[in-house]
């Protein structure tokens, strides 16, 4: 039989804390060196070390490398789950696991090939000291599946040097683990056992693989952000420690060689959201990070910050709710809370990053908006995109100028120009502003979250305060020319998908599917509030299927609430398992959904 190439799934399953993570990347860069497309999933646990975790690896020749529903090859360091593992299998997969633990009693392989791995006699053979074998004996089944898919060795060998690099020690370990492994299966296995291989693909562009944070972290400091405040939670932490670090490594220090950023770890994040309205008053770029659970905490600061008109940043990369929920899960389900985060008539600009350019490049996009607008900024990335890998072409790096707004100068004040803080000069809803330390009497201003005048006077008078949230409500239709536009492909098709986030490969794989039965046309949203594009893309469908991974529809609602007389086309989508989605069960759903109406 001839094996399936660069068509397979990796599902690896091990246990909390044991060090696998290593290993994993490991195995996926192996992949990502031979420039075949490829992906990667990380399910971990919330709670304590030693709990079960899966690590799955997507490789496919036609680049569709999102979640999958069944392994092809199926790698089992834990033998708690083995049963579960082993019905997660495709029909045609293969099995390794731990020969020690042997295979329960019953368990039923339904013909599949099993490969027994002797962990424990291997890392004895290489006489690994005990204190490392822990963290050493998975690379073992590195250089077991390496061999397996015929993954030449100096692929793997290059691989555990750039991995090791500076750390001779772990080198060494790792590099005789892996090489003991591929030398097992070697002389244990016939070659006809190989059903599944790897083969190397011609280098086209060059790529990058890294997780969503990191980009963003990237595009946070490319965007000029000088000034952050947070409060630690999964799966938004490592957006602020990698932007900690690049500021460290990349950023000019003063005379006493001090770092001119600004990174607070505050008490709450009702403290941190404050702190960044401090420092966006003062004309910094300042910004927090944040999930669900923080974000709940910030509503009141929100409203100020849309009210008072301060420019703000916060990134939210969402997970599982509501309340706790799971920390490590992901989701697009903190959408209209955003939205509308706040009491009264509060409405903010959201940015719906989907790949990991798009997560740098908003890294300033915010900041642009936040300082025109004079605004927050809501950037709502969520746990799949944030916390997972991806392999990308390599995306430019910016060389537009920073968008710093509507600031008013000493030289401008000098001329005669009137200053009234909260007044629209040029009729598209957003004043003018001036920074703290303008040396001029005219350039102060209160800034009032209460009921205030054009000119920043407090006033409870009712014709006031109409006037100025009917600004606030013409500011928002300035932000729909503003905002990034929805990426949309149309065709000849009857029916169209909208979606947001890291769903692309999700939809491309799905019209891979449906392209012998019909051509589907596709909106990718990447902002709110929706220009003008989103409603041309639902009027030219005829029936429009709206994707959300939330309990609730929440972009489905907003679309209906946005466009009423639309609302007839619009069909949702809903997945809320936790778990990336995945394009078999998006098929069935579709094909379910449009059977209906086309």
């Amino acid at each position: 039989m001839n094996p399936v190439v660069n068509d397979f799934t990796i599902k690896i399953a091990t246990v909390n804390g044991s060090g696998s993570q290593t290993a994993n990347h490991v195995l996926m860069k192996c992949f990502f060196k031979m420039n075949i497309p490829v992906g990667a999933k990380n399910f971990f646990p919330s709670n304590i070390q030693g709990m079960a975790t899966w690590f799955t690896i997507r490789v496919n020749g036609k680049g569709f490398v999102g979640a999958k529903e069944k392994s092809d090859i199926l790698i089992n360091y834990n033998p708690k789950t083995l049963p579960e593992d082993v019905a997660s299998m495709s029909p045609e997969a293969v099995l390794f696991y731990d020969q020690d633990a042997a295979l329960p009693e019953g368990l039923d392989l339904k013909g599949r090939t099993a490969f027994p791995i002797p962990y424990k006699k291997l890392m004895e053979d290489l006489e690994v000291p005990i204190k490392y074998r822990k963290l050493t004996s998975n690379m073992i089944y590195v250089g077991v599946v390496s061999a397996f898919l015929k993954i030449p060795e100096d692929v793997l060998l290059n691989v555990l040097e750039e991995q090791f690099n500076n750390k001779a020690t772990a080198l060494t370990l790792n590099q005789n683990s892996a090489l003991k492994g591929r030398e097992y299966f070697a002389q244990t296995f016939s070659p006809e056992s190989q059903i599944y291989q790897a083969q190397g693909l011609p280098f086209t562009k060059q790529k990058v693989l890294m997780d969503g944070n990191t980009a963003s972290a990237m595009g946070l400091l490319y965007g000029g952000c000088s000034f952050v405040s947070w409060y630690p939670i999964t799966p938004s932490t490592s957006v602020i420690e990698t932007y900690k670090e690049f500021t460290q490594k990349f950023r000019s220090r003063d005379e006493d060689n001090k770092s001119r950023d600004v990174i607070v770890q505050a008490e709450d994040e009702l403290s941190a959201i404050c702190m960044v309205l401090g420092a966006g008053w003062a004309g910094a770029r300042a910004m927090t990070a944040t999930s669900g659970p923080g974000l709940s905490l910030m509503a009141e600061a929100a409203g100020y910050a849309y009210y008072a008109e301060i420019p703000a940043v916060i990134w939210d990369v969402q997970r599982t709710g509501p309340s706790t929920g799971l920390p490590t899960r992901t989701s697009q389900g903190d959408i209209t809370f955003a939205h509308f985060l706040s009491h009264g008539d509060t409405k903010h600009v959201c940015l719906f990053p989907g790949t990991l350019a798009e997560c740098f490049e908003f890294g300033q996009t915010c900041f642009d908006l936040a300082e025109r607008l004079q605004t927050l900024i809501v950037v709502l990335s969520d746990l799949d995109l944030g916390m997972n890998v991806w392999a990308e072409e390599k995306w430019a790096y910016p060389e537009r100028p920073y968008d710093r707004g509507k600031i008013v100068t000493l030289e401008d004040l000098e001329k005669g120009l009137k200053f009234e803080r909260y007044k629209d000069v040029d009729g598209d809803g957003i004043p003018q502003r001036t920074l703290p330390g303008t040396p001029h009497i005219n350039a102060a201003y209160f800034t009032r979250g209460s009921g205030h005048s054009a000119a920043a006077v407090y006033t409870e008078n009712p014709a006031a305060y109409q006037e100025v949230t009917n600004r606030l409500t013409k500011k928002w239709e300035t932000a729909r020319t503003l905002v990034p536009a929805p990426i949309v492909t149309n065709s000849e098709g009857a029916a169209g998908v909208l979606y947001y986030g890291p769903l692309d490969n999700i939809v491309d794989e799905l019209k891979d599917l449906l392209k012998d039965q019909m051509t589907l046309n596709t909106c990718r949203v990447r902002a709110l509030p929706f220009s003008a594009e989103v409603r041309k893309f639902i009027e030219a469908n005829q029936k429009v299927f709206v994707v959300d991974q939330n309990r609730d529809g929440q972009m489905f609602q907003l679309l209906a609430m946005e466009y009423p007389e639309l609302a007839n086309k619009l069909v949702s989508l809903k997945y809320h398992s936790g778990l990336p989605m995945n394009a078999e069960n998006l098929r069935k759903d579709f094909a379910h959904a449009i059977s209906f109406f086309i």
